[in-house]
Order: C-alpha cells, then structure tokens, then sequence
C-alpha cells in the first residue's frame, strides 16, 4: 500500500490508543501522524432546559482524560494539540499548517456530532480526506445479523440473535512512530475554570472515587477482575447502592471512550479460561450487549430519540412544573429513597444504575414531567453520560422507547427490597434524618 502523507487523528469519544482503529490506520497509512481534541464551547454552554451540557463532575474526569491520552501517545511519539474551541474553527487551521491530506475519526451519528462533523468536513480543503470507522460497538455493524432499519424494538431479541451470530472482532494494536515525528506542541489542556465551571473535592461518600484515562480504566479493570475477582460475583452485587465494588464501574470510562467494550468483553473471556466461568462472568457481557442494542436503536431511529413521543411516538399529558423538577434535582420528593439517589447524583455526578431507573420512573411516572428535561438534567451531571444509553434509558422508563410492558416502579418496595436497613438513605439523608 502506498503510504498517504500526513494523517491527522482528531479524537472525539474515543479517547485512548489501545484498540483505537482510527489511530491504528492513520499510523499505517502515513508517513507522519498528529491528533487534536477540542474542548468544544458548545459542550459547556446552556441547554434550552437551563442546565450546563457539562457540569463539573464529567468536565474533570474528561480534563483527567485528555491529560492521559496526552501522555500515551507522547509515548508512541504523537502530538496532541488541545483547543479550548469549536473543531470546525480550528482544524482547517491546522490542516493547512501540517498539510494534512486525510482526516481520521470515529463514526457518529447523531444529530449535534452530524452538524460539527459537517461544519468541519465544510471548512477544510476539498483535497483532505476523511475516515471514518465505527469502532464504539462491541458488535461491529457489519458483523450483526439485521439491517440497521430492522434492529428489533425488543432487547431479548437482539441479544438472542447476535449472540447466536455474531462474533466480536479482535482488538486493533498500535505501533510506535520514530521521535521525528513528535511536533512542537504549544497548546495547553484548560482547566475546570477555563470551561467556566468550579473546582470541587471529591465527597468522601461516593461511589465512584476514580479518575479519568486510558490507564487508570485499565487499573479499575485490573482490580475489579483480577486483584480481587469481583467480577465472579458481578450478577449478586450489581443492584448495590453503596461503595466501589458493587458493580464494574467501567461506564465514565467506556462513555469517552478510555476504553473499549472489546478490550473488556476479551479480557472476561481471559477471566473465564483461567478463573472461573459463571452467571456473573456471562453478566458483564450481557451489560455490554445492553449498551450496544442502545446505539443501534439510535442509529436505526436517528433524532426520534429526542423526540418526545419517543421511537414509539406515544402521546402523554407531560407536564414541565419549575417546582416540582426542583424539587426532584435537590431531593425534596416526597419519597426518601428517590431524594438519596438525587442528592448523591448533586453531589457526586454518580448513582447507581437501580437509582437510575427509579429516579427516572418517578420522574415520568409519578411526577407525569416530561422526560427529556430528566434525560438533559442527567445529561448535564452524570459522569458516565452517554447520549446512547442516557436517551435509551429514559425513554425506556418513560413508555416511549423499548419496553413493551410500560412499567412503573414502586419506590418504596424498591427501596425495601434494595435499601431494606436504609443504609444508603442515611448515608445521603442524614442531615434529614438526624
């Protein structure tokens, strides 16, 4: 193959170099490589539901993030220019300034990364290519057996059919380049306050007390499966509410992309050969599946996510009192466990996938407000967000996604049944309470 000239890999949430195939190709195919991110304004601008698109608690862990992706491909002699701007306003700059002749990224498609691609694909030369490859899955698209316009309204039958027909490809592995093709690189990394945003210490009661990068998702992943073998009780633990281990953790991580779904789904397969293959070993891969069954019903549904109605246009009396999504953010419900998930969301930019979806369920089922500002609230906070899941999930509890039964959560026999002693209420209650 003959060698293009200079590739520029511009990341987005893909941020690490182990299994990064638009890394992988752009070191193969040129001559030289250098790879920007851009701390886009927008992501830190107000929404049209008055919540900052990123708070504190993701902007930290993304600022942690890039200052390790920063590093690790220092070590494979790449440069990583960090701008504090719009990626349409900078990377025509820098194309010209490198003679860029192809660009590489990872494949998005929903509709604010559509228009930024667009405005950047509009601002530089007619000359550059693009590369784009779908590389977030943990089944490849060419690899599932539907079309994308098919992906079934029901999970069981995506997960039946896929784990019956599909086969998770091999990781992508990169090679380092020669100490001539590092670049001087002024550009700096902005701090919480350059984004407009507050420095905060860590609460000493959360969940999740881990920082963001590459390495430290492949220490979590190191502790969780082999230092201390929680995953071979993943499936008991996992509905826990307080502390580290009760489940992996590896959301923050995998919704930036510091690691992939492959990465994780090939080192279980290692776990089950050399310690022990069982229900919660096969739990994990099954969360896996569940994160990519939501990326394709957005690839297949596109802006319908967004929607109200959701993907299955349903019409609700949704309401949007001030006072009462107030009420539900500060943790003023009249239901003690829906205020403790919400108050360690306000604190933490964490909460455990069962507050999730009873905070939620109240939220559309109980309050009847509608569910996007909850989703754009969450959005705004969670440290795991991910535009996928997030938009997936809420519409799930809310009736207009993919749950045939329509469900409404009892909170208080959610909270016997998951906080029977209140243990977890206390902990987050407890100014209340005592």
């Amino acid at each position: 193959m003959q060698k293009k000239q200079k590739g520029l890999v511009w990341f987005r949430n893909d941020l690490r170099v182990d299994d990064n195939q638009s890394l992988t190709k752009a070191i193969n195919e040129n001559e030289s490589v250098i790879a920007v991110y851009c701390f886009d304004p927008t992501h830190f601008a107000e929404t049209k539901y008055g919540f900052k698109k990123t708070e504190k608690f993701r902007a930290k862990f993304l600022i942690e993030t890039i200052k390790e992706l920063k590093q690790n491909l220092a070590n494979l002699n790449i440069s990583l220019f960090v701008y504090h701007q719009k990626p349409e306003s900078c990377i025509n700059q820098i194309c010209n300034d490198y003679g860029i002749t192809t660009i590489y990224l990872q494949e998005e498609w929903t509709a604010e990364e559509i228009e930024v691609y667009n405005n950047v694909r509009s601002s530089v030369s007619a000359a550059v290519g693009f590369e784009a490859t779908y590389n977030q899955f943990l089944f490849h698209p060419k690899d599932i057996p539907f079309e994308i316009s098919a992906i079934p309204n029901v999970f069981t039958q995506f997960r039946n059919k896929c784990e019956k027909y599909s086969k998770v490809r091999t990781e992508f592995t990169v090679k380092a380049l020669g100490k001539e093709n590092l670049v001087h690189d002024s550009t700096s990394i902005p701090t919480l306050n350059t984004l407009g945003l507050e420095d905060f210490k860590i609460d000493s009661r959360t969940a999740f007390p881990f920082k963001g990068g590459e390495n430290q998702a492949l220490k979590r992943l190191e502790n969780y499966f082999w230092e201390t073998e929680k995953l071979s009780v993943y499936k008991l633990t996992r509905n826990g509410l307080i502390g580290t281990d009760f489940s992996s953790k590896f959301s923050p991580w995998l919704a930036n992309g510091s690691i992939s779904a492959k990465t994780i789904y090939w080192e279980i397969q290692k776990y089950e050969q050399q310690v022990e293959k069982n229900d919660s070993t096969y739990w994990l891969v099954f969360e896996l599946i569940w994160r990519d069954y939501f990326k394709y019903v957005s690839l297949k549904n596109g802006n319908s996510i967004f929607k109200i109605g959701g993907i299955l246009e349903k019409n609700y009396d949704w309401k949007s009192s001030k006072s009462s999504i107030q009420s539900w953010i500060n943790g003023t419900t009249a239901e003690p466990f829906v205020n403790a998930n919400m108050i360690e969301l306000q604190q933490t930019g964490w909460m455990s996938n069962r507050g999730r979806q009873n905070v939620g369920s109240y939220f559309a089922k109980n309050l009847f407000l509608d569910w996007r500002i909850g989703a754009a609230y969450f959005e705004s906070v969670l440290i795991d967000y991910d535009v996928h899941s997030n938009y997936g999930n809420w519409m799930y509890v809310s009736g207009v996604g993919n749950d045939p039964r329509d469900r409404k959560f009892n909170i208080k026999l959610q909270a016997e049944n998951y906080d029977g002693q209140s243990k977890f209420q206390k902990l987050w209650l407890q100014q209340k309470l005592f």
